[in-house]
């Protein structure tokens, strides 16, 4: 999710550097022996080295996929006080795994740090933007220091779990404590654990978001939303041809329009009770008017031009604990901060500062 600006000196709190050709992920420089070999030094990758030659947006999988179990003999047991969450609030596959905490009442076991909302330089040898934690805990509101590591960036908890790591040091991050480790950066893996491997510590261990009757149904929805809305948003606003654009922004309407008409029969996306599809799906939602109608062009139709989506992410959004997860100063500063190339003087729009606490109409489907 970033782009950059040509090079400025890193005294500057916003550096942007020169931008990389997409087979960046290593890089050849002269050694400094005064011959004529050369070193090859890896550096991270970010979102647009995964841009094609096509002009499209292609995301890369995500690397650490190690599962907790409620097993107590396994290598990652589910046990309360071991793990931590870092997260940005302006992600929102971070903020799923944020609202999973709150909804199966797991936030008094499982910690969180936030990381500053603006990508940033996260090494002075070499030109990767991402996540930065900062210095103190009144630099940011709502961002933390990492307080188990004295990590500086998202990067360094990566490189501390494999110091030889050069993907994408992205968030969410589930670390184990004891380890000192990344468990799993995968929130679509991240939230099947909170729902079911903590249960004997969970406050709401009764409440099921991927139900046995339902995963089918579920499933579905999941692949149309990640594809089509999740990841659409993106492919939309990554593009850099138009012809990959008018492709993103196709799927994404055509799965808005589908959800619409599914919402208009039923409360959830699944039916009568709140999954896991109806989160995933939310995050995105939360996000659409605020940012990415705006800055990732997806302004066919406004989210608020959807009566039913509109009135379904008031409804989610005033679910006890799922506000606390939105944190819109830092998706704001986050989306319109972090990627030059498309917003290079980095200005915020006044708007629309939508009130998603106000009166909302999804009580007519409740039994």
């Amino acid at each position: 999710m970033l782009a950059r600006l040509p090079h400025h000196s890193s005294s500057s709190p916003f550096v942007f550097p020169c931008r990389l050709s997409a087979a960046a992920a290593a890089r050849t420089l002269s050694t400094a022996t005064g011959s004529n070999s050369t070193t090859v030094v890896k550096m991270a990758r970010s979102a647009l080295d995964e841009v094609t030659d096509t002009g499209a947006f292609d995301r890369s999988p995500s690397t650490f996929r190690s599962s907790v179990s409620r097993d107590s003999s396994a290598r990652f047991p589910a046990v309360p006080g071991r793990y931590h969450l870092y997260v940005s609030y302006a992600c929102p596959w971070a903020s799923r795994c944020l609202a999973y905490l709150k909804l199966k009442g797991l936030d008094h076991a499982i910690g969180f740090t936030s990381v500053k909302p603006i990508f940033e330089r996260t090494r002075e040898t070499d030109d990767h933007l991402g996540w930065v934690f900062p210095a103190t805990g009144d630099e940011e509101p709502g961002a933390d220091p990492d307080p188990f590591n004295g990590a500086n960036t998202i990067r360094e908890l990566y490189e501390i779990a494999s110091p030889n790591y050069i993907g994408k040091p992205t968030v969410p991050v589930l670390w184990d404590k004891h380890l000192k480790t990344v468990v799993n950066n995968e929130s679509s893996e991240i939230i099947r654990m909170l729902n079911t491997e903590f249960n004997e510590i969970a406050k709401n261990p009764d409440l099921d978001l991927y139900p046995a009757h339902l995963q089918t149904s579920v499933d579905e929805i999941n692949e149309l939303v990640y594809d089509a809305i999740n990841n659409g948003v993106y492919k939309c606003g990554f593009a850099k041809k138009q012809e990959p654009y008018d492709e993103a922004v196709m799927g994404l309407y055509e799965a808005l329009d589908k959800c619409e008409e599914i919402l208009s029969r039923q409360r959830y996306i699944c039916g009568k009770q709140l999954t896991e599809a109806d989160v995933r799906l939310f995050v995105t939602l939360i996000r659409f008017d605020e940012v990415y109608a705006v800055h990732f062009k997806c302004n066919k139709r406004l989210l608020k031009e959807y009566p039913n989506l509109f009135n379904y992410t008031k409804d989610i959004y005033q679910i006890p604990g799922i506000s606390s997860t939105v944190n819109m100063e830092h998706i704001r500063k986050h989306y319109y901060g972090s990627h030059p190339s498309i917003n290079p003087y980095r200005i915020i729009p006044a708007g629309p500062k939508i009130d998603y606490n106000a009166p909302h109409d999804r009580e007519r489907f409740s039994a």
